[in-house]
């Protein structure tokens, strides 16, 4: 089987930098067309995360496919970092202790790097199962960054830190979950 992982299409929190998990925002509209304008692999089914902005990129990728929604797949929960950036963080002594460990500790009324790992693993593992039962050969996943980046460093092969699997806003990485061997694919217009 092959996964696509895909992160969500650029929204105004992603322009400016901050760091946006449950906040519900719709992608931008120059975006929107950037993205239409994209051919990414076919497939058969798509799984998504909840969040809007993965619901929309859904529709312009895969307009033929009703995503399956998935809860689990959602971005982490930033917790008293939500929708702010590094600016209007600098000073806080709670988020220099989170950079100061290199993003592990969890985020204050937040998840840790862990828990939203455990999460978001179990959550593909559950998607596995689901489009094996279904005789499914090729899927996407649409959902986040962070969300990408967490299954990656837990399954892909070779090993990489959890911040060099940092995607862009529409790119996607192939992943085959029997070897574990991942690529960033060059998606055309």
């Amino acid at each position: 089987m092959k996964v696509y992982l895909i992160r969500h299409g650029k929204t105004a929190g992603n322009q400016e930098a901050r760091y946006v998990g449950s906040t519900d925002e719709s992608i931008l509209e120059e975006e929107r067309t950037r993205l239409a304008g994209i051919h990414y692999p076919e497939v058969d089914a798509v799984y998504a995360s909840p969040r809007k902005r993965c619901l929309e990129t859904t529709e312009l990728l895969y307009p033929n496919h009703t995503p399956v929604i998935v809860n689990d797949l959602a971005e982490c929960d930033f917790g008293a970092f939500e929708y702010k950036n590094y600016k209007e963080l600098s000073g806080d002594p709670d988020y220099q202790a989170w950079i100061d460990s290199g993003g592990t500790i969890g985020f204050p009324g937040g998840e840790s790097r862990e828990q939203f790992q455990n999460r978001t693993q179990r959550a593909f593992w559950r998607i596995l199962l689901d489009a094996e039962r279904k005789g499914f050969g090729h899927i996407a996943i649409v959902a986040h960054g962070g969300t990408v980046m967490a299954l990656l460093e837990r399954m892909a092969a070779p090993h990489k830190d959890y911040y060099e699997w940092h995607p862009g806003n529409g790119e996607c990485y192939e992943f085959d979950p029997d070897s574990g061997r991942s690529r960033k694919l060059e998606v055309n217009s």
